[in-house]
């Protein structure tokens, strides 16, 4: 028999920890592999974690609604038990006799006591925040490492081991000062820690308490905000063609294809044509380098009454209309079903946010970090233009509203992005566009 670990997977791009929302097993149920053992959210999505062995659960590491960084421990697994054999026999035997010699007093071994100086990308953010001295810190994880949990206990208690502290100090050599310097640098300016936000509760109040999912939003904002300059232009769109294209084809393609063919659908239709023309636009910032996307994926924004899911049409150059449409619906219901799996929220490029739905007619978005621009499709509505001739007319008209990182896209190049997407959107009509 054998111990054997599950722990926090990574679970998306840049994410660094995890809250359980669900346990699917308890101590004592036998498991195959592959079988789920936890719901688990992250980066604004659920995703359920399978078991890497055959076995009996053994400990339940985490409590539904703990948070733990990727890697660290969430349950541990008996395998070779009641029957189950250890998928390596040879390795399970020298698992236990070192766990019988550290249990005996011994030393760990020395792969364990490495895991003392391994730290997880949560456990250095508290530390760096915090200026805390891990050297200092014993840990309680697997092999001496310290968990996010010993820093939080840490600073509970008010005992905290500074940097520096008790500790002599050298003098620098002026080699080592250019370094320390150039190092500096090179790191991006961040805001120093506010202060703990102190609000007033009085009766009547409801308190809210900040789960995984907003969590995950508020802190890619922050880093949105921080770390790239937002500029921000409008454009206006007639959009009058294309309404009545659309509201005359809506009922005939509903039946047809049993979905809705909805305003969406054409304009992420443009955005994806514009890309393939400006591609400048479908590219990310990396520090030292941009990153021009070859493939154009596009974020949409799938909103449920207490979250805001932003899941990806991959290729959405590649599509018809119809074909986003469909995948819109889907990908709406498996939202609003809890079905949304993390791969449907990795690998976006682009956003594109339907405002419009709630009646917006002008919105500064953030970006969706590290992607370099956002844009907002707002509400189409009824309004007295201008025309050409000198007359006025009431036509649809519908603002287009961009916000880029200015690190990676300039005035100039947006600007000729969203005359593009105007020029499609104005010249769509049954003589000019199909939706197959």
């Amino acid at each position: 028999m054998a111990i054997e670990q599950i722990k926090m997977p990574q679970l998306g791009e840049s994410v660094t920890e995890g809250t359980i929302s669900k346990w699917l097993v308890s101590v004592g149920d036998k498991v195959n592999k592959y079988d789920p053992l936890a719901e688990v959210m992250t980066d604004k999505v659920n995703a359920e974690v399978p078991s890497s062995f055959e076995g009996v659960i053994k400990e339940l590491i985490a409590a539904e609604g703990d948070t733990l960084a990727v890697g660290e421990v969430i349950l541990t697994i008996e395998v070779g038990r009641n029957g189950i054999e250890d998928p390596n026999p040879a390795e399970a035997k020298g698992r236990e006799t070192k766990q019988e010699e550290v249990k005996a007093g011994g030393e760990a071994p020395e792969a364990e006591q490495t895991n003392k100086t391994r730290y997880s990308p949560a456990v250095l953010k508290i530390s760096r925040e915090n200026n805390i001295d891990l050297a200092r810190v014993k840990g309680t994880g697997a092999g001496g490492r310290i968990t996010r949990k010993d820093l939080l206990r840490l600073l509970e208690s008010g005992n905290i081991p500074k940097a520096g502290e008790n500790q002599a100090v050298s003098q620098p050599t002026a080699a080592e000062v250019d370094e320390r310097m150039e190092a500096q640098a090179a790191q991006p300016v961040r805001p120093a820690t506010p202060a703990p936000v102190i609000v007033p509760v009085t009766p009547g109040d409801i308190e809210i308490p900040v789960n995984g999912v907003r969590k995950a939003i508020a802190a890619n904002m922050l880093r949105s905000k921080h770390e790239a300059p937002h500029a921000w232009m409008m454009m206006e769109v007639d959009a009058t063609s294309l309404v009545e294209y659309r509201n005359s084809i809506k009922d005939d393609f509903k039946k047809t294809e049993g979905f809705n063919l909805t305003f969406f659908a054409f304009f992420v239709k443009a955005v994806a044509q514009a890309l393939k023309e400006f591609p400048q636009i479908n590219s990310m910032w990396a520090g030292d380098k941009i990153i021009q996307k070859k493939e154009i994926n596009l974020n949409i924004a799938v909103a449920t009454d207490d979250a805001l899911f932003v899941p990806v049409i991959r290729n959405a150059d590649e599509k018809t209309i119809k074909g986003i449409a469909r995948e819109i619906t889907e990908l709406a219901v498996k939202v609003r079903k809890g079905q949304l799996k993390s791969e449907d929220m990795q690998g976006g490029t682009f956003t594109v946010n339907n405002t419009g739905s709630f009646g917006s007619v002008q919105s500064m978005g953030i970006i969706n970090y590290p992607q370099a621009a956002i844009l907002q499709v707002e509400s189409i509505v009824k309004r007295p233009v201008v025309m050409n001739n000198g007359m006025i007319a009431v036509r649809d008209m519908v603002n287009l509203c961009m916000s880029l990182d200015h690190r990676v896209l300039d005035g100039l190049i947006c600007g000729r992005f969203l005359q593009r997407v105007k020029e499609i959107l104005e010249n769509t009509s049954k003589a000019t566009t199909s939706i197959y």
